[in-house]
């Protein structure tokens, strides 16, 4: 999405991108989680280079 999440997150899982961003936005919508989630996983991907 803004940060560049999905992207890197969807190279480690070999999945599809476009199934991460819906992921993101129904986690968001459901359960109000999904952008704490994002804000951690921005985290862990700035520290892990």
């Amino acid at each position: 999405m803004i940060l560049g999440v999905s992207e890197w997150l969807s190279g480690k899982l070999g999945w599809d991108v476009t199934i991460i961003r819906v992921a993101f936005v129904v986690s968001v919508l459901v359960f109000g989680f999904g952008i704490g989630l994002y804000l951690i996983l921005w985290l862990v991907k700035m520290f892990s280079n």
